[in-house]
């Protein structure tokens, strides 16, 4: 049985990246990126690692590791052409929009695509051997490697334990010494924006959660108390207006930059996000119980309506996250026609989230088969 915790926790990251991603939208001044070093991005990767130690875990204890291989094997062929059609998809919608005139902006600069439509050939074969890596387009594909690190870590496991944290540890420790990265573009030195060998810190944390290797964290009122204040201490490092006010905070957080970046995924993003995470699993109660709503009032009934609406969203959270960073490049084009103010945002937004709901119950939907004969009871 899945855990509640699992998919309602990547149902609010859905939320929240569909936001972020957004052109011009201030209501990324209140998303948790503002507050803390961790961000979305952190959620969904922890979050994907979990579910990957339930989806694929099995198949290795049950059938050893060339099968369990082959079944990872699988799910990166069904990402791999996902991360294709998302930019081919958001690509056309960005040279329509510039080719129409209908908009002063060119659509295909602001994504930094010019490259592409410049120089296609090559870029082609750059994009399709992941060599050439825009951004905005970069998640799937750090996804497609951690993804691929698996049946290392599940070999490495059976040897011993400590093997895997070794070997994690170095791969996150040459990630940000600068001596294991991914060149995003043959034309500049630059790499992938998200560094799969530092992030797969993250992924695996979630993973060795759900797969027992670490131990379920207990729950006790004074470590709730001291995630709470890593938590809060964070905030004037992080948080925009007060670095503003408070030139000595901002010197701070330039100084600790390189413990704080998200290239790399720096050590504080990793201690800003467990503490977080650790008071999260407190609040949701054993089991996510807080999540398991029985009573039948009318606030009850509303809860229960809305959590079951984000578990949706959650457990359809490729299709969801496909279409969002597809959708939230129009969101933006349509502020950019209506103007911003906190009416036209507010409607866009709301509008977005409709929109990735519905894509979530349509994506369960078909994955229901509704088209094969019930059995009979």
């Amino acid at each position: 049985m899945r855990d509640p915790r699992l998919d309602v926790f990547r149902g609010i990251a859905m939320f929240i990246i569909l936001i972020a991603h957004t052109p011009g939208n201030f209501w990324t001044l209140w998303i948790p990126a503002r507050f803390g070093f961790s961000d979305a991005t952190e959620i969904f990767v922890f979050c994907s690692g979990m579910a990957s130690a339930i989806a694929f875990g099995r198949v290795f204890d049950m059938h050893g590791l060339g099968m369990g291989t082959a079944r990872v094997a699988h799910r990166i062929w069904q990402v791999y052409w996902a991360h294709i059609g998302v930019f081919l998809a958001t690509a056309m919608a960005m040279a329509l929009l510039t080719q129409s005139g209908l908009f002063e902006k060119n659509y295909i600069n602001s994504l930094n695509l010019k490259w592409f439509f410049d120089d296609t050939v090559p870029q082609l074969i750059g994009f399709m051997t992941l060599t050439y890596v825009p951004n905005y387009f970069d998640i799937l594909p750090m996804y497609i490697v951690l993804l691929a690190m698996m049946p290392l870590v599940m070999a490495l496991h059976r040897v011993h334990p400590a093997l895997v944290v070794v070997v994690l540890g170095a791969l996150w420790m040459g990630a940000n010494t600068d001596t294991l990265w991914l060149p995003a573009e043959p034309w500049t030195s630059r790499e992938w924006f998200f560094n799969p060998f530092g992030w797969q810190l993250v992924f695996y944390t979630g993973f060795a959660f759900m797969r027992g290797w670490l131990p379920k964290p207990k729950v006790t009122k004074a470590r709730v108390i001291i995630a709470a204040l890593i938590v809060l201490a964070i905030v004037p490092f992080a948080y925009f207006r007060i670095l503003n006010a408070v030139p000595e905070l901002r010197a701070i957080s330039n100084d600790i930059r390189f413990l704080t970046e998200k290239t790399d995924f720096g050590i504080l993003r990793y201690v800003h996000f467990l503490a977080l995470a650790y008071v999260a699993w407190a609040l949701a109660g054993e089991g996510g119980a807080r999540f398991i709503v029985t009573g039948t009032n009318t606030a009850a009934q509303i809860k229960k309506r809305v959590l079951a609406v984000i578990t949706k969203v959650g457990q359809q959270s490729l299709a969801v996250f496909m279409f969002s960073m597809f959708f939230a490049r129009l969101m933006g084009v349509a502020l950019d026609a209506m103007g911003r103010n906190a009416f036209t945002v507010s409607l866009v937004n709301l509008i977005g989230f409709a929109a990735i709901i519905g894509v979530a119950y349509m994506a369960g939907w078909f994955k229901s088969n509704p088209w094969k004969p019930k059995r009979a009871a």
